[in-house]
């Protein structure tokens, strides 16, 4: 039976791996992810779960243990963040063509320099293209569910891929909130035993990951193409089976007081809570404002996010990444590509806020749709503004 308790959210993410029956967990420290793998260690060592715990030498060995594991036909489970998560980017884009289903918890945090230990996106936009699924908690009983989630799609037969979970740093990784632990019971009849679908085995020797000459490395590039598009389908199903259990329905792509807006804010994460807030204080002043929250961000999903944001006039999409010398953030890039010359498609401008850990504000979402008002009078479409930049 699940029971309702105010827990830290890390902890709630190891429970949540715990009841998994994560049979490895290579593990390296890094702020703000540490909690998470610490408390597994401690389920480990008291007995509370019969897994091994491997603390290795660095986030770049972590995931080349968790592809050996993996492929060894173990279920695996892992965390990172920041520049450990820059660290094992060498090795992030093996498990994915290989088809080894790792499951991955990512408190995402800024990267350096300057040194910043607080929150944005841009560790995980710099991961956006290593083709694993990936998908963004708002709170942290989403960051449960969605570990339990991840677990079920990457293992699918029909999958076989590695998916990430991404939990804001410290917004969510060391906050209590009151999150219902699903029991033991009710985890084993959600998630069934891993039953590989490629596994190294003395006894049916079989080559994994060789040399991909010129002949063939297009042909395996596609087919990891076209695997992850089909996940969605399957994505979408585990979520349906959730909620049927449970009572919780995810989505890819959510809004909230969309019917009639004709300015849309699009977000990803924590923030989007305090879009909400935003919303509803502009509402309540006669504006005409919705949000749109990404839930789903590998594969994008294209059709869900037309149908919620088509008949906006003008969508202001907030970016917690910042890439030097570009046209836009990398989500306001993905929806100006996905309109790119549709009949009607709203205008689109890009906004950075939040970067190192800095508060996006109800005020902030205010001016930010106040921007992008007058941006739709006056301005191309290809604005891009980073918001909450201090006057020296």
């Amino acid at each position: 039976m699940a029971k309702r308790v105010g827990i830290e959210v890390s902890i709630a993410i190891a429970e949540a791996a715990k009841l998994a029956r994560s049979e490895v967990i290579p593990a390296y420290p890094i702020t703000p992810q540490t909690h998470i793998v610490e408390h597994l260690s401690e389920f480990v060592a008291s007995g509370e779960l019969d897994a091994e715990f491997i603390p290795v030498e660095s986030e770049h060995a972590a995931m080349s243990c968790c592809c050996g594991s993996s492929a060894a036909g173990a279920r695996t489970f892992t965390s990172s963040s920041s520049q450990g998560l820059s660290l094992m980017s060498e090795i992030l884009y093996i498990p994915s063509t290989m088809r080894l289903p790792i499951v991955m918890v990512v408190a995402n945090r800024a990267l350096s320099a300057p040194i910043s230990i607080w929150n944005d996106h841009q560790d995980i936009m710099v991961q956006r293209d290593i083709g694993w699924i990936q998908t963004f908690a708002e709170n942290g009983q989403e960051a449960f569910d969605l570990t339990l989630h991840a677990f079920r799609v990457a293992e699918d037969r029909r999958v076989s891929l590695p998916m990430i979970v991404n939990i804001d740093g410290f917004t969510l990784s060391h906050v209590i909130e009151p999150i219902e632990i699903l029991s033991q019971e009710e985890v084993d009849g959600y998630l069934p035993p891993f039953k590989p679908r490629y596994k190294l085995d003395p006894k049916k020797p079989i080559t994994m990951g060789p040399v991909g000459i010129p002949e063939v490395y297009t042909e395996a590039k596609m087919a990891h193409s076209e695997a992850i598009k089909a996940s969605k389908r399957v994505i979408i199903k585990a979520w349906q089976e959730f909620a049927d259990m449970f009572g919780r329905q995810y989505n890819p792509v959510e809004t909230y007081r969309c019917e009639d807006a004709d300015v849309m804010l699009v977000t990803m994460g924590s923030i989007s809570e305090t879009a909400m807030t935003a919303v509803d204080k502009m509402r309540e002043a006669g504006q005409q404002v919705g949000l749109v929250r990404i839930r789903l961000w590998r594969p994008f999903p294209s059709q869900e996010f037309r149908r919620a944001a088509g008949k906006a006039k003008v969508l202001a999409v907030i970016d917690r990444c910042l890439p030097p010398g570009a046209v836009c953030g990398p989500v306001g890039a993905e929806l100006r590509s996905l309109f790119y010359k549709v009949p009607g498609s709203p205008k689109i401008f890009s906004f950075v806020a939040g970067l190192g850990g800095r508060d996006v504000t109800v005020e902030r979402f205010e001016e930010i749709v106040d921007k992008a008002r007058a941006y739709a009078k006056k301005r191309p479409r290809e604005l891009f503004e980073v918001i909450g930049v201090r006057e020296k």
